[in-house]
């Protein structure tokens, strides 16, 4: 969509109508001290056709390598037409429907995708969408705050931190067990003080498939709300959040960018969120609603929405209003397109690339699993040599080999992060075998390195 900017003419226009000099008149009332001359490390303008040339050079760079990295960025397969129709002109550019009446076509694709999401996720109520999954994350916490009134604690069992722990949430990292990367359920909620909610990631970091049911008894054992943190994908293959345990989970949100988004040199993402019925008035951001007209024809609102949240500012349940439209109309498409049967066959064949990835590099010497237990589409392997000279070696192949989790967890030593999903074949699999291969029988020096 090109951008074309307003004259010098039809800004001296504008100017002259509204009685100001210049631009600068408009912002008097900003002190000269909090004022800039300039951006440090902005480049010089360009042009619409050099820009496009350079996005274009850039797009050229992301797409030469083969990647394996994963750890929360999925690149999955998506239908052409998913792009095609969230880009026509009635979507690409449309806002917030404030005016139902002159909206119905995206109020529709909204509540479209609430009523999958939350059918996927097994709970009652779905928002809107939220900016992308962290700030989902840092919004179920301050929620789960809210609604269990029963609890004094404000402890929650990280982008979330910047979030929510300017508003006294405390953020506790649960022990893992080194054996099989799960969580330790005595950490998660053990101490003095129980926690007012407990975040269960489904799968978990590692990739690993956690003991839900469990853990979510157990959290509600000492009073504590379950929020559950899923992959969308991996929900068409394991047990809904809304059925973790005797009770279900009491919010679920995650990162919905694995339905229909591509990659895109790391973004845009959008975060999803669900609850239950009785706890839908502390949802943050939109609803939208279906009901009949007087004609008896289907129709869609704004529902439940939190007038304070534009007037009453601090006072608000929260400054989420805003929600990620078109990664939600490209998420109703994606979704429409695959239905129920489809995702379940992306998510089976990223579970078993995954599983031929692990088993092809760990018949390199020197390269053998981390963990034991069940896996998604991520798993964790362990080591001989520093990781991070592997993987630069890697990377001059056209390789992108996996994340090194020697700063995150150091106490798992050299150990690396790899992901396959359906878009990885069993060639892209032999090819990152040799290649590793080659590294690692190049010699001493990346053993040695680091």
């Amino acid at each position: 969509m090109p951008f074309i900017p307003h004259t010098e003419a039809d800004i001296a226009e504008m100017l002259e109508a509204i009685g100001a000099e210049s631009i600068d008149d408009l912002f008097d009332e900003i002190p000269e001290s909090l004022r800039i001359e300039g951006l440090d490390g902005v480049p010089a303008p360009m042009n619409e056709m050099q820009v496009t040339r350079l996005m274009h050079d850039r797009a050229a760079q992301d797409a030469s390598a083969l990647s394996f990295i994963g750890a929360g960025a999925y690149e999955h397969h998506i239908p052409a037409a998913v792009w095609q129709l969230t880009t026509r002109g009635e979507f690409y550019s449309a806002y917030t429907p404030y005016q139902a009446e002159a909206s119905q076509g995206t109020l529709q694709v909204i509540y479209e995708f609430q009523s999958m999401i939350a059918s996927l996720t097994g709970m009652e109520a779905s928002n809107a969408s939220l900016y992308d999954g962290a700030s989902a994350v840092a919004e179920a916490a301050l929620m789960a705050v809210r609604a269990n009134r029963k609890s004094k604690s404000r402890r929650v069992v990280k982008v979330a931190e910047a979030i929510a722990g300017t508003q006294g949430l405390r953020f506790e990292m649960a022990e893992f067990d080194r054996e099989s990367g799960l969580a330790d359920t005595a950490s998660l909620i053990g101490g003095e003080e129980a926690p007012v909610a407990v975040v269960i990631s489904q799968p978990n970091f590692f990739g690993a498939i956690e003991d839900v049911d469990a853990l979510t008894d157990a959290a509600h054992a000492v009073g504590a709300l379950v929020i559950a943190v899923v992959n969308p994908t991996a929900l068409a293959l394991l047990k809904p959040p809304g059925q973790w345990g005797e009770k279900g989970a009491d919010i679920v949100c995650g990162e919905g960018h694995p339905l229909g988004v591509p990659l895109s040199s790391g973004g845009p993402y959008f975060g999803f969120m669900t609850t239950r019925q009785s706890m839908v008035r502390q949802l943050p951001g939109r609803i939208v609603g279906r009901t009949q007209d007087l004609d008896g024809k289907a129709g869609f609102t704004l529902t439940l929405q939190a007038r304070e949240q534009h007037i009453r500012r601090s006072k608000a349940t929260s400054n989420i209003c805003t929600n990620q439209g078109l990664m939600v109309t490209a998420a109703t498409m994606y979704l429409s397109l695959l239905g129920e049967q489809g995702l379940a066959r992306v998510a089976a064949s990223s579970h078993t690339r995954t599983r031929q990835l692990a088993d092809a590099l760990c018949t390199v010497p020197g390269v053998s699993r981390r963990f034991d237990g069940p896996t998604f589409h991520e798993a964790v392997l362990q080591f001989d040599r520093p990781v991070a000279p592997v993987l630069t070696a890697l990377a001059e192949r056209d390789v992108l080999g996996g994340l090194d989790l020697s700063e995150l967890f150091p106490e798992l030593g050299a150990a690396l992060l790899v992901c396959a999903t359906e878009t990885k074949t069993e060639e892209d699999i032999q090819r990152y075998r040799d290649a590793l291969a080659e590294v690692m029988g190049a010699g001493s020096s990346l053993r040695d390195a680091g």
